[in-house]
């Protein structure tokens, strides 16, 4: 049987392209979106020599990179940096997108030959099942020919001889070094305030909880970072790391379900926990995580539907489930 392909990509000296690495030069979403856009560019002018950028100024025309003069025929390439995947939500960025690049086109006088949506994940099941039909619809209706390059055609595209200055670039550096720096939650913020482990933290009476938000956003950075570099040490050590977490949860759940018999709301789970987990000398070092990755961890298997910090914490999982 064949080594997987991270193994022989690893064995032959290439470190697997994570595209969450626009997340850890820039620190969030909005620069990751710009530095994907550059990347972008240097990988399609590599590709396809004579592509071109086209700055914002004060608008793009509907064009991030281009190919072709705009007084004829154009291909026209346009980045989204929808993370970690591609959803409903971003249906309707795709059509308008589309759409302002066509009405750019007669504007101004030159023809979309071409158009090609760029980004650094993969289409759930409704949104590729929405994807081809529209795609479809669209292409019959404009006759300009659409395309999707997605996460694994980009990799493909990386990993040709043309292109390897761009992976160096962009993805080789890997890794932090042995002090994770951390990232500000910057634009996500109020995304994360309808996520499952704010809403346990809300249940058991927290008002304020921006510092679990930076907390979890900066442990899914890692372990998104680890399971992409796919090195078995830290992939290991992130295992184990969450074992530990949540054995001491489990230790304090159950001392405070005893302690507070007829409080559903477990007071002070949240704080012994997280102290313990600040303070515990049991993560493996191969991790690097200081604490706030650490408790970033907690939340994360919170966010998994493994934990809580309330007696009903089960229920609330599962209506966020249903």
């Amino acid at each position: 049987m064949p080594a997987p392909i991270t193994a022989r990509r690893l064995a032959a000296g290439e470190p697997p392209i994570n595209f969450a690495a626009h997340q850890f030069r820039a620190g969030n979403l909005a620069g990751a979106r710009d530095d994907f856009e550059q990347m972008l560019a240097m990988l399609i002018s590599a590709i396809h020599p004579g592509a071109r950028a086209i700055a914002a100024n004060p608008g793009d025309w509907g064009i991030d990179v281009l190919l072709g003069d705009l007084s004829g025929l154009v291909v026209i390439w346009q980045s989204k940096y929808f993370w970690p995947a591609v959803t409903r939500s971003s249906q309707a960025q795709i059509r308008e997108s589309f759409d302002s690049a066509l009405a750019a086109a007669d504007r101004h006088g030159y023809q979309v030959s071409q158009w090609v949506l760029c980004v650094p994940s993969s289409l759930d099941p409704p949104t590729a099942s929405w994807w081809d039909r529209w795609r479809a619809r669209r292409q019959r209706e404009t006759g300009v020919l659409i395309e999707l390059w997605h996460e694994t055609v980009l990799r493909e595209m990386l990993a040709r001889p043309d292109a390897a200055h761009v992976r160096r670039h962009y993805y080789d550096p890997y890794g932090p070094g042995p002090n994770r720096p951390l990232r500000e939650v910057g634009p996500v913020a109020a995304e994360l305030d309808q996520t499952l482990f704010v809403r346990q933290l809300r249940a058991a009476g927290h008002s304020e909880v921006e510092s679990a938000k930076r907390e979890y956003f900066n442990a899914d950075l890692l372990a998104r970072e680890v399971h992409a570099h796919g090195a078995a040490a830290e992939v290991d050590a992130l295992i184990e790391a969450d074992g530990v977490a949540y054995g001491i949860w489990e230790a304090l759940f159950n001392a405070a379900g005893q302690a507070h018999p007829a409080n559903p709301l477990l007071p002070g789970l949240h704080a012994a926990v997280m102290g313990d987990i600040r303070e515990s000398v049991a993560f493996p070092a191969a991790l690097n995580a200081g604490a706030v990755h650490r408790c970033g961890l907690m939340h994360r298997i919170v966010q998994d539907r493994r934990a809580g910090w309330v007696r009903h914490w089960r229920r609330i999982a599962a209506e966020e489930a249903a």
